[in-house]
Order: C-alpha cells, then structure tokens, then sequence
C-alpha cells in the first residue's frame, strides 16, 4: 500500500544530517565569534577605564588646589628661602606672610639668574652659600651626596650659613608634584623640627634612585631623620605649599632655570667650570 509520507531514503537523511551539521556549526561559530566580540570590548572598556582614572589622578595631583596665600616656615624669608645658622639651628624668623594672589610666571625673564635679596655675610661673619635645589633632580641628589658632609662641617665650624630655596621646577614631568611636595615637607621639618633638617635633607635626595616618595613615606623618613610626629600633619596638608609656589616661580622670573644653582657670597659658582669647595674656601678666607 502506497503513501504520501513516504521515509526519506538513505541519501535523503545523509544530506538532511549534513545540512542540520553545517547549521550547528554556523551557529556555534556566530556565537564564539560574538563571544569573542564582547571580551575584545570588555578589555577594551576596562583600559579605556584604566586610562580615564590615570589622566583624572594626573590632573588632579597637578592641578591640586593650592592656596594663595601662606605663611614661611621657622627659618624661611621673603625670597622663598630656608637659611640654616648651624647643623641643629635656623635663622630666627617669624611672622612672614605669603600672597601670591598676583604671582605670575613672566615672559621677559633675565638670560642669567639674577636672584633677589641673596644673603651676603659681613667682615668677619660667615659667608653664605645659597642653593636652589629640588627634590627630584638628579644632579641635586649627586651634589647632596658629594657635598653635604663638608657642609654640614662648615656649619659646624662657624664658616658659613646655608640656605636652601627648594624648588618644584620638575612638577610637570611627575605624576605626583613630588617635587613640590618634597619641598613641602622640608619647609615642614626646618619649621618644626629644625635639628632634622640637614638629616632628612641627606636622607631624601639619596633615596633618588628609589623613586618618588608618597606624603606617608616622606613623613616616615623627616620621622625616622628626628623630626616630631607633628610634621606629618604639615606634610600630608601640604601647609607649606604657597611658599614652595612662591621659590620656585620668582626663581623662575629671577632667571634661575636649572638645579642645583650655587651663590657664594651672592656670586654664581658654575660647577662646570668652578671648584665648589674652592669656591667657599676662597669666600671664607677673604671674609676672615
């Protein structure tokens, strides 16, 4: 008896299971291929992310708020200067304010530093040795490490004073305006901890080679180099950063455009061509 739903032949179900395999496999392949499409971008969001909070850290660290207006640490003067009287002691200053509501970078700077209100010791006194420095310059670190012995010796001795205008010329090539902030927390240290200051100064350009430090680490350092426990408020406020703005733009529009730069007696000492040991020797002997 014959049938109108007659069972496909052999060949029939062959291509019927060909067809079904071929469809599976298309569909199996959509579905890696869309799977594949949805990690691609999921890792591509995630970096985009990444990136965003990178350049939103960035910006924020470097485009922190900082106040106009301050005042100077213990030791420090108008010029944005720190002067150091002994190993242990700084000049006795009080009261200094700091506005830079109206501080601007000029466009007319001078071609060769000329540093305003550089101390100059009198017959007889200590002559003074005025260094522009910042915390994350290289050749600061290499100076400190060659120098900062025989300074701290000819403070010991009477023979000079010392005064460091620590500034943030290297900002824009930190993620974290290390440099400002390191000399933030040196203003921190001279101004509470002055018997520290020559020690944490040692202590911060030889970590150079290590790295930026964060405001915790350079607390823990002023700390471990004597400085009180109160420093690390001041340090991770940043109290001090109107002044540091304050050094480090009129060093600018001073004509300062490089660290380290040494006066002696208010003198420029080029060290590519000037010994610098012979350079205040010479200033002392001649101030005798």
């Amino acid at each position: 008896m014959s049938t109108n739903n007659s069972r496909p032949s052999k060949a029939e179900r062959s291509a019927s299971a060909r067809e079904k395999a071929a469809q599976m496999q298309a569909t199996q392949a959509a579905a890696q291929k869309r799977k594949s499409l949805m990690v691609k971008l999921g890792v591509l969001a995630a970096v985009v992310v990444v990136v965003a909070l990178v350049v939103v850290l960035i910006v924020q660290n470097n485009n922190a708020k900082i106040s106009a207006t301050g005042s100077a640490p213990q030791g420090g003067n108008a010029a944005g200067g720190i002067l150091l009287t002994s190993p242990t002691t700084v000049a006795d200053t009080s009261g200094i304010k700091i506005d830079n509501t109206n501080l601007v970078l000029k466009d007319d700077r001078p071609t060769t530093p000329e540093p305003s209100e550089l101390t100059v010791g009198g017959k007889g006194e200590p002559v003074n040795v005025t260094l522009y420095v910042d915390a994350n310059c290289v050749h600061c670190a290499e100076f400190e490490s060659t120098y900062g012995p025989q300074l701290k010796q000819w403070l010991a001795d009477g023979k000079i004073t010392l005064e460091y205008r620590n500034v943030g010329f290297l900002d824009g090539g930190s993620p974290s305006n290390f440099s400002s902030r390191g000399a933030n927390a040196l203003a921190c240290v001279a101004d509470q901890s002055p018997a520290a200051y020559l020690d944490f100064a040692t202590a911060l350009w030889g970590h150079y080679d290590q790295g930026e430090l964060k405001n915790a680490e350079l607390s823990d350092m002023a700390v471990a180099a004597g400085a009180s426990d109160s420093v690390k408020s001041c340090i991770d406020k940043g109290t001090f950063r109107p002044f540091v703005e304050k050094t480090t733009v009129t060093a600018q529009n001073e004509g300062v455009g490089g660290t380290p730069s040494i006066f002696v007696q208010g003198k420029s000492v080029d060290l590519a061509s000037k010994d610098f040991v012979e350079a205040v020797e010479s200033a002392i002997k001649a101030n005798a």
